[in-house]
């Protein structure tokens, strides 16, 4: 692996760069960073991240510098043209007559784009917290409930209690659902009674979690984290052999072929200094998987950021994007060492960075609520007043949306305008007449033409 550096006279970025290269081939690697102070003399250095000396060459190098109000227009320019479609309404008669002056009112009553956040057992009972979630969120995704140590932390003693209690909210209001996760890999969160397993015993155990839970919520998630932060942990791969993660995937399809299978780490987005999780990385495992036939439809990025890094989340996600799977930032939230005005500010900045790239499909935060704090970021008090990251939260979700939209119609019975993806009520009235009714406005290239018959 190929890390690049950059030092300057003030400061050092560790990792701003890695490609996974081999040797005698020309490997691409795409990366950036931020500068934030000026300097007379830069140095970008090329290394082999282990320390060993290798013989690198370098060809056809572009340094793009970019001030942050042009990187600002430029995430504006991709949602404008990759969250939005032009729609013009056409008014007329039974016979084809086009009407001028007509008034129309439209409004959005669903976004096409999946924005949410984690979810707590907290959440069930607690009409404020119910309230404050349905307001602003379209998604979610539960932060420990289907865990297999919440579910079965007995053995043979599976309890879907809670969590059905919790899928009953998110049904009551609409709302899609991650399925957070069929197995973790990491042994500290894996059921006690089950590190004791081995061999034939452990395979009948696994196989039992994945049957109960799928037959439990067959179509019920729009995605299941299959086996998470595969790239850091081994657990299972350790102990059934170096398939066990295909079998995963295989019997999680077959028990519910219409859900998206993904896999979800961190460090892939929020840095490259972390070996294990970098985008090549990820890229091989998934290659890896579509090897040997597995149907790996997802890239779950969780984005646990500290001080973010926009270029580099930028360069990361163009490359994941290679692979043509839909890409979700899966538990965005901003370090808890920084305080609450700095944690709203870079989780603006990651949620700006990530809704306007085209190949991110949704985005969820790691913000579910407990009164004695979040996991690492709130974005409400015990009162459910919002804190700055809260109020982050609320105008990005009122400036990516169209909540009304009133106009008249042209000398050829015409209204126009720009409208982010989703479902649309409109009302139409000429004279004395008035008429309702919905359309949809999906991603597309060209004008969405809509007729409204009076």
């Amino acid at each position: 692996m190929v890390r690049t550096t950059l030092e300057t006279e003030k400061e050092t970025h560790d990792c701003i760069g890695t490609v996974s290269a081999k040797h005698e081939c020309w490997s691409f690697l795409k990366g950036g960073f931020v500068l934030n102070w000026s300097s007379n003399l830069s140095m970008i250095f090329f290394q082999n991240a282990d320390g060993k000396d290798i013989n690198i060459d370098v060809a056809s190098p572009s340094l793009q510098p970019f001030t942050k109000q042009q990187w600002r227009i430029n995430q504006q320019y991709k949602i404008n043209t990759q969250r939005k479609r032009a729609v013009t309404i056409h008014v007329s008669d039974s016979n084809g007559r086009r009407f001028q002056g007509a008034s129309i009112c439209i409004e959005q009553i669903s976004k096409d784009f999946p924005f949410g956040s984690a979810i707590a057992k907290t959440i069930l009972g607690n009409l404020p917290y119910q309230n404050w979630f349905v307001k602003r969120f379209n998604a979610a995704v539960f932060e420990n409930e289907l865990k297999w140590y919440a579910t079965e932390p007995d053995e043979g003693k599976v309890n879907y209690t809670i969590s059905d209690q919790m899928l009953q909210f998110v049904r009551t209001n609409n709302i899609i659902a991650r399925g957070h996760n069929i197995f973790w890999e990491n042994p500290k969160y894996t059921p006690p009674w089950v590190l004791n397993l081995t061999g034939t015993k452990l395979q009948s155990a696994v196989n039992s979690r994945i049957h109960s839970l799928m037959s439990q919520y067959k179509d019920e998630f729009i995605h299941w984290d299959v086996s998470n932060e595969m790239l850091h942990f081994n657990f299972y791969e350790e102990r059934l052999g170096p398939d066990a993660t295909l079998h995963f995937f295989e019997t999680a399809h077959e028990s519910d072929p219409l859900a998206t299978l993904f896999m979800n780490d961190f460090n892939v987005v929020e840095t490259c200094s972390d070996v294990k999780s970098t985008v090549d990385a990820y890229i091989s495992r998934v290659r890896e998987l579509q090897r040997n036939g597995i149907f790996m439809d997802g890239i779950g990025l969780e984005g646990h950021f500290t001080i973010p890094n926009p270029p580099l989340i930028r360069a990361i996600l163009d490359k994941l994007a290679t692979l043509g799977l839909p890409i979700w930032l899966t538990e965005v939230d901003i370090s808890k060492t920084l305080d609450r005005d700095a944690q709203a500010n870079y989780l603006e900045e990651v949620l700006r960075e990530g809704f306007s790239h085209p190949s991110v499909n949704g985005i969820m935060l790691w913000t579910a609520f407990h009164p004695n704090g979040c996991y690492q970021m709130c974005l409400t008090d015990n009162n459910f007043k919002n804190l700055p990251a809260g109020d982050v939260v609320d105008k990005l979700v009122e400036e990516w949306q169209i909540s009304r939209v009133e106009g008249v119609t042209d000398v050829h019975g015409s209204y126009s305008f720009y409208g982010f993806l989703g479902e649309y009520r409109i009302s139409v009235k000429y004279g004395n007449k008035t008429t309702k009714s919905t359309f949809s406005l999906s991603r597309g290239d060209e004008t969405r033409h809509f007729t409204i018959t009076i």
